[in-house]
């Protein structure tokens, strides 16, 4: 007696509907942690999205699986724009203060304290997302240094530091009085990074695994 082979059924692809909804979410809970925290109300999220409690809660059953989708989407769109930028702009520096802008605009200054007080920053998709964001990264600056444009004593621990300090508003002032200058002093930043280096950096490199341990 032979055994009929189970037909196996796809996985239902999402609707076009409930990827909205979710993106929708998403776009809510980056820009409430950004002026709130990570501590803001999930109702107000759902508020702001557009959306019922019940959609937000179907899609990320707890606050950690929120945070940690918001970060990882940052990292996400960030790691594209330095790939774009690392495909079509054939000035290697360039590319680099493309990236640095970019990245100051999707706010990671706001979303780093989240990776490290809200949930278990070695979740695998969180991994994932941090390893390309970080290769990418290496890999402009590995180009503007053979180009000889970047000074060769900086590391990507370096250009996230100041990105995430500089994007950061200072005590006391908001997002929007603060972000007319945010892109004006990353260039003074960009400027110091130039080939050839006009002083001498105390310490070495530093690398995101430094900022990690430290």
């Amino acid at each position: 007696m032979e055994t009929a082979t189970p037909v196996r059924r796809k996985a239902p692809r999402p609707r076009a509907d409930a990827l909205r909804n979710r993106e929708r979410i998403v776009t809510a809970a980056r820009e409430m942690f950004t002026e709130f925290g990570p501590d803001v109300p999930l109702d107000e999220i759902a508020r702001r999205a557009g959306v019922g409690n019940a959609t937000v809660y179907r899609n990320f059953p707890d606050r950690d699986a929120l945070v940690r989708e918001v970060v990882c989407s940052v990292m996400d769109r960030t790691a594209e724009a330095a790939e774009q930028a690392l495909a079509t702009t054939g000035d290697a520096f360039g590319a680099l203060e493309r990236f640095v802008h970019v990245a100051a605009d999707e706010r990671i200054s706001a979303l780093c304290p989240m990776i490290a007080t809200t949930f278990d920053r070695y979740h695998p998709d969180l991994e994932a997302a941090r390893e390309r964001l970080e290769g990418i990264i290496d890999a402009l600056m590995d180009r503007a240094k053979v180009a000889g444009q970047l000074r060769t004593d900086v590391g990507v621990g370096d250009v996230m530091v100041v990105v995430a300090q500089l994007s950061r508003p200072p005590a006391g002032t908001g997002c929007e009085s603060a972000d007319r200058f945010v892109h004006r002093h990353l260039q003074l930043f960009l400027d110091g990074l130039r080939a050839p280096a006009r002083s001498t950096l105390p310490g070495s490199a530093v690398t995101m695994e430094d900022l990690r341990q430290s």
